[in-house]
């Protein structure tokens, strides 16, 4: 039988791991390394020096992770043949390196229930799956600007940019928390009243932070962006934006 553990490990920083997690990685007999390209082998490095850093003596896969066809106009078949597709990779590598069954590991960037697939993958084996929660890039976010995330007795919006692109400002919401956006789907908003703290690369050396009104931070946001995108190859990034008043 096989014994699957999903690990949140923050934004990638090696102290975001809980002691929880570090156990789990050093009672793993394999971890799944996916790499999802050259220009994000640094990515999988992230992962390695945590193995490093932690003293994890498990046998470590590093593979190549199945790329979603982004040109299908169907997103949520696309995703789902995706997610299908991994499943198979995961698979081969445990069958592969763990025949005759054993613990195997999987670092999750963020925590693994929030806006992560890693969940929906591990339901197509056959496994059994324990969740160590880690630290959201949403609790990065806010300890970097080091403010509170949500406004006094008010509830938060958490969504994603093409949400945000397609049904613009969520109804009655006074905070929005926005992933996964790969175009800046802020831009589209009428800036009025609306502020804006942007992280991107949270906890890491690399870290970088912008805050204010919209209309002022929004075309620096853009193009600090794109400039570390270019550099790195690779960016993770999120954004509060907030009513003012």
């Amino acid at each position: 039988m096989i014994d699957l553990t999903l690990i949140g490990i923050g934004t990638g920083h090696p102290d975001h791991l809980t002691l929880q997690g570090v156990r789990a990685l050093q009672e793993a007999d394999l971890v799944l390394i996916p790499m999802k390209g050259e220009d994000k082998e640094d990515l999988a490095g992230l992962r390695l020096e945590m193995l490093a850093r932690h003293g994890a003596q498990a046998v470590q896969a590093v593979f190549d992770l199945p790329r979603r066809d982004v040109e299908d106009p169907d997103y949520l078949g696309a995703v789902e043949r995706w997610h299908d597709a991994i499943a198979q990779a995961w698979a081969a590598q445990i069958a592969r390196h763990l025949p005759g069954g054993g613990r195997v590991a999987l670092l999750v960037w963020g925590d693994p229930m929030l806006y992560d697939s890693s969940l929906r993958i591990a339901a197509r084996l056959d496994t059994r799956v324990r969740v160590i929660p880690g630290i959201t890039a949403i609790q990065a976010l806010c300890a970097a600007h080091a403010m509170p995330l949500n406004s006094l007795a008010s509830p938060v919006v958490i969504t994603t940019g093409r949400c945000l692109r397609d049904h613009g400002w969520p109804e009655a919401a006074e905070r929005v928390v926005v992933m996964l956006d790969g175009a800046c789907a802020f831009r589209d908003l009428p800036p009025a009243g609306l502020r804006i703290w942007w992280g991107a690369f949270l906890g890491l050396p690399q870290q970088i932070l912008d805050h204010g009104p919209l209309a002022e931070a929004g075309p620096r946001i853009i193009a600090a962006r794109a400039e570390a995108r270019a550099g790195h190859g690779w960016i993770m990034d999120c954004y509060l934006l907030s009513r003012e008043g």
